[in-house]
């Protein structure tokens, strides 16, 4: 059977240790997180994990999103669908160049994926681009010619479209928090 790419949004305590909890939780039961993404948010004490993994099915990532709910740091978990959500990475990636003609080369490569050039050296450019995976491994295939030096990925970030939001007003708020203040 297939595995399926599967997307989590958690918003947790921005406290150490937490990340370690919730990634431990899923090599415990058996997935390899495929993308890692984390950050705090508009509030400080708050740290949204974006988790990409792959899984065979709906149901089981419905029970390892039930698990991660479970855990004391946690305050909501969302499983986006892909259709409906916004992904994104960020990667740099510095390529080496040997002449002008490949510096010209890598220069239009970078504007017909409307990506920056962000550090220029005598044997050398640095490109960040920021979009879908698709779009990112586009690029990166196109660079190996050309020797790629050096590459950084930030692990992919997604949020849903339109008004919904991790933390929607419409949760029934007592079934995330149910026992957590409790320690």
């Amino acid at each position: 059977m297939e595995k399926k790419r599967y997307t989590l949004a958690i918003m947790v305590d921005n406290e150490s240790g937490v990340l370690s909890r919730v990634s431990s939780l899923f090599s415990r039961k058996g997935y390899n997180i495929e993308s890692i993404a984390a950050g705090t948010l508009e509030t400080p004490n708050v740290t949204r994990i974006t988790i990409e993994v792959l899984a065979d099915d709906d149901n089981q990532i419905n029970l390892l999103c039930n698990q991660v709910r479970k855990l004391f740091p946690v305050h909501s978990v969302k499983l986006l669908n892909s259709s409906q959500s916004i992904r994104r990475e960020l990667v740099l990636i510095k390529v080496k160049t040997e002449n002008s003609e490949e510096r010209n080369e890598i220069i239009q490569i970078s504007n017909i994926f409307r990506a920056s050039i962000v550090d220029v050296a005598t044997n050398s450019l640095t490109i960040a681009i920021i979009g879908e995976e698709e779009k990112t491994e586009a690029i990166i295939n196109l660079l190996q010619k050309h020797g790629i030096l050096e590459m950084g990925r930030t692990g992919i970030l997604a949020l849903e479209r339109g008004a919904f939001t991790l933390d929607e007003d419409t949760k029934v708020r007592g079934e995330f928090d149910y026992g957590k203040n409790v320690r």
